[in-house]
């Protein structure tokens, strides 16, 4: 039996924190299933990183 592998990443951006959790699992983005748990907020005057972007991966079963 395989452990299913599941990854919560935070980031910048949505996209960043894809690109970090596809590195870190070492896996194609076609191989993952991606949620976005919360988009980033921008800070005051439209500033970036208010709040980080948050999402959840998981191995695709095959």
């Amino acid at each position: 039996m395989t452990a299913k592998k599941c990854l919560e990443i935070e980031a910048r951006s949505v996209e960043e924190a894809i690109k970090k959790a596809l590195r870190e699992l070492k896996l194609p983005r076609n191989k993952v299933k991606i949620e976005v748990l919360s988009e980033e907020t921008k800070g005051l005057f439209d500033m970036p990183g208010a709040k980080p972007a948050r999402i959840r991966v998981s191995l695709i079963k095959e």
